[in-house]
């Protein structure tokens, strides 16, 4: 009697290996830890994105709208990975996400989403980094706008940021900087010292007045504790001081 096992529908057996390629992943893309290992297509990472990668959605993502659910899933990858590090502007975000060669229109979904929860808020990172960067490097609020525009934040929120600060504050900061550097220049010839105390406030961003009458009061204070020391700096300061000093 015939046995009762029956030919299955292919009436031939699989290829050896199938069932195992098969088993590999070609159900759609990859999630957000596994896209990483995508080659890394010359991409470069951008400053503060350690281990930046590309990512792209794939042309045969099966399914209708697979390729738009992969870009938005690896757009808020990309997001969550860089907030985790630091908080950043909208405007970096936005720059890391078209490094990633993901569609600038997805971008700006996920971007507006975030916002909406507060993930993302230029106002309250350009608050944060003036008191950070003032009271730490004491910079000056010309030095603070130009860092705040420098990561696209809108021209609206850096002064009302910038705004905080008051001249008093500038002054005070201004003046702790000019002692903490001519302590460690005493012995200098004088000329060198001043130009070396206007240089410095003037890179953190103080005006050439503003700086001018904080050296002359710190030089002036020094000379007084030290009656040796050579005051003769008059030729320095005519008329206050020379708004175009290097």
């Amino acid at each position: 009697m015939p046995s009762g096992r029956q030919p299955g529908p292919a009436g031939r057996r699989k290829p050896r290996g199938w069932a195992a390629a098969g088993e590999r992943g070609t159900g759609g893309l990859a999630g957000p830890e596994q896209q990483g290992a995508a080659p890394q297509g010359g991409i470069e990472s951008g400053a503060g994105e350690p281990g930046a990668r590309p990512v792209r959605a794939g042309p045969g993502t099966p399914g209708p709208g697979g390729a738009e659910a992969s870009a938005e899933e690896a757009a808020r990858a990309v997001c969550l990975r860089l907030l985790a590090a630091a908080p950043r502007t909208r405007a970096q975000l936005a720059t890391a996400m078209r490094r990633r060669r993901i569609p600038d229109e997805v971008a700006e979904s996920v971007l507006g989403r975030f916002a909406e929860v507060g993930l993302i808020d230029d106002a309250a990172f350009a608050r944060a980094w003036v008191e950070s960067r003032h009271h730490g490097r004491g910079l000056a609020r010309r030095a603070l706008a130009a860092e705040l525009r420098q990561r696209g934040v809108p021209d609206g929120e850096v002064r009302s940021a910038v705004g905080m600060l008051r001249p008093e504050d500038e002054m005070a900061a201004a003046r702790r900087l000019a002692a903490k550097r001519a302590a460690a220049s005493r012995g200098q010839p004088a000329p060198a010292r001043v130009r070396q105390l206007m240089g410095m406030l003037a890179r953190r961003g103080y005006p050439a007045g503003l700086a001018a009458q904080v050296v002359r009061e710190t030089l002036a204070s020094e000379a007084a504790e030290s009656p040796g020391a050579s005051t003769d700096l008059a030729l320095f300061w005519q008329d206050g001081a020379d708004d175009n000093w290097p």
